[in-house]
């Protein structure tokens, strides 16, 4: 983590939203925020999790724990949670809709953000969200739809986050997706250790390597880096922090 963080912090990216997705790892992002300053975290059960603990009885206290985890005041955000059609097929999607259901009321109640997983899932994110009523603050993690479905979410008033894919060649629909994201509502991230931006795509993603992503998202909204990384920061505050 210590090498990671000062890789990370020698170009610029001096703080991180450690995203923790299941019970152990929602606690180790709560310990590794209490430790680094530079580090806040992010607590949920992912939406492929839910039915796998469903089958084996967990599920509950699973939820008790992650709902304990979002009280630590290191804790900025509830997420990710969704919905994830590919990894989960149809017998698995009722749990992944109760999870998500259950997500956005811990969200509300803590007053915290929503960080959303979707994964051929765009209409029905949308639906659960307008049947519930989303949080006063949605982030669209990782942000992997088109222009039109962009749109649908900056009506919502929500944040779109561009990871390493914005950068690969032929993803021109995202790239079109962001052009039309107001600068105020855009975030950056990696999706450690996920999504490396090319030109080291299918390496190990890490922090350090989010310049890369911020160029290329730079050019498409047609502003320079700085000014980007600037905005970009604000919003990261306005959000999470302070840190």
């Amino acid at each position: 983590v210590d090498d990671a963080l000062i890789a990370a912090a020698a170009v610029g990216v001096n703080r991180v939203v450690q995203i923790g997705c299941e019970v152990a790892s929602a606690r180790a992002s709560v310990a590794m925020a209490r430790v680094h300053p530079g580090v806040v975290a992010g607590v949920a059960l992912h939406p492929n999790e839910a039915p796998r603990l469903a089958a084996a009885g967990g599920l509950g206290a699973a939820y008790a724990e992650i709902e304990a985890l979002s009280a630590d005041p290191r804790v900025r955000v509830v997420g990710e949670t969704g919905l994830d059609y590919f990894r989960t097929g149809e017998e698995g999607r009722a749990v992944q809709h109760e999870s998500f259901r259950w997500h956005i009321d811990l969200a509300k109640r803590r007053g915290l953000p929503l960080q959303i997983h979707d994964r051929d899932s765009h209409a029905d994110i949308l639906a659960v969200l307008d049947e519930v009523g989303a949080p006063d603050h949605v982030v669209m993690h990782c942000f992997s739809g088109d222009m039109a479905f962009a749109r649908e979410c900056l009506d919502r008033g929500f944040f779109l986050s561009f990871a390493g894919p914005v950068t690969f060649k032929n993803n021109h629909a995202l790239r079109d997706a962001l052009a039309v994201t107001p600068i105020e509502r855009v975030l950056l991230e990696t999706d450690a250790p996920y999504l490396t931006p090319h030109p080291w795509r299918g390496a190990v993603n890490s922090s350090y390597l989010l310049p890369l992503t911020a160029r290329v998202a730079a050019g498409v909204l047609g502003v320079a880096t700085a000014t980007l990384c600037a905005a970009v920061s604000e919003t990261a505050d306005a959000l999470y922090g302070p840190w």
